[in-house]
């Protein structure tokens, strides 16, 4: 079977990156597929995660970028130009390939997808909500998007609750969990070093104001205990409440193992990855009840705390309760690492095959290979 998958560049360490090259690795040595990635703009940039070399990475070379070298008129113009060049060359692709499934992401031009696709299926991944807070402009394009994301052969949504809003524009909706990168090293955390770990871009969807309000309450009250904060963006250390900023790492799994818990403070979350990534490790966590991933992810009060309603008192208190009771912590953490392993990639891809095959057996004969 020939996938493709479409996604602007695999140039940043970033969730959905990882995620696409864990998937297509497993496709191409488990399956035995042929996988292809088309880029509209990777350019030189090296792909930050290591990459099956069966998996073919092609890039269109488009740029897209370059248009914002211009302004008013002159952009949108540029940018209508870039589209259509995307468009002639993925066709040309799209048939010298001829693939058996395409994927690509929310983040792609879809209603051009369905004019130049044929007969081929086309899976929608949704790494962002369905709705979430932002401007008003993103979102009206966001409702546009939405509308022809419907009208593909499936759309793929992360949790429950995003698939509840997204049956409201298609009646091809699958949940399919993300597949997660599970500590694998054999050692778990004890727990015991005095030590949170917050993991994320530096954002505002992240909810870094609540983050450090918190982090104020627990350091009055437990001020030999410190914060630290691994990511990109803006946010600077806080030395006064043991708060530390740290660059993204590729090792994160010897930083969980190096902690006692993990936090998690966003406003939304398609999923949130690191929530079982740091279970995995042995760590319970704390987060807030954002649409939509936590509950789906972590059952309150056995391997972790879910907090209602952004309630930062609320949430200091959980953390709190862990930094004050070590067999708690323990215990939660015990509990997570079995939890976690549902996200192992042998339980999620078999998912993915049976979608493949279910969308290939229904497609005109011509594109079944056998």
């Amino acid at each position: 079977m020939k996938i493709i998958y479409l996604y602007s560049s695999l140039a940043i360490t970033g969730g959905v990156e990882r995620v696409l090259v864990d998937k297509m690795n497993y496709l191409v040595n488990h399956y035995g597929y042929v996988v292809y990635m088309i880029t509209s703009d990777q350019g030189q940039h090296p792909v930050p995660y290591q990459l099956d070399e069966r998996v073919h990475l092609l890039d269109l070379q488009i740029r897209f970028h370059t248009q914002y070298r211009y302004r008013g008129c002159k952009r949108i113009l540029e940018g209508r130009r870039l589209i259509r060049l995307y468009h002639q060359r993925l066709k040309e692709k799209l048939k010298e390939i001829s693939p058996d499934i395409i994927v690509c992401t929310t983040s792609q031009d879809v209603h051009g997808l369905l004019q130049i696709k044929g007969k081929t299926p086309l899976i929608v991944e949704c790494h962002v909500n369905f709705t979430h807070p932002d401007s008003w402009l993103h979102r009206t394009r966001t409702l546009y998007n939405n509308y022809w994301i419907g009208k593909a052969d499936a759309v793929v949504t992360l949790t429950q609750g995003d698939a509840k809003n997204w049956q409201h524009v298609s009646r091809h909706v699958h949940v399919i969990p993300n597949i997660v990168h599970l500590n694998d090293t054999g050692r778990f955390s004890d727990c015991v070093n005095k030590r949170a770990v917050f993991v994320g871009r530096l954002v505002e969807q992240k909810g870094l104001p609540d983050l450090i309000e918190i982090w104020r309450i627990v350091n009055n009250r437990h001020s030999d205990w410190q914060l630290d904060v691994f990511g990109n963006g803006e946010m600077k250390s806080i030395p006064d409440i043991k708060l530390f900023v740290h660059p993204p790492t590729k090792n994160i799994m010897e930083e969980y193992l190096n902690s006692s818990m993990l936090l998690m403070t966003s406003v939304y979350e398609p999923f949130g990855l690191v929530l079982p990534e740091a279970m995995s490790c042995g760590l319970p966590v704390v987060t807030f009840d954002c649409p939509y991933g936590p509950a789906d992810i972590i059952t309150h009060e056995s391997d972790g705390f879910i907090v209602q309603d952004r309630d930062i008192s609320r949430y200091a208190d959980y953390v709190c309760q862990l930094i004050e009771s070590p067999g708690l912590r323990q215990t939660m953490g015990a509990v997570g690492i079995k939890a976690s392993q549902r996200y192992h990639a042998d339980k999620i891809m078999p998912q993915w095959q049976d979608l493949f095959v279910s969308l290939t057996s229904k497609a005109p004969s011509s594109k079944r290979k056998g």
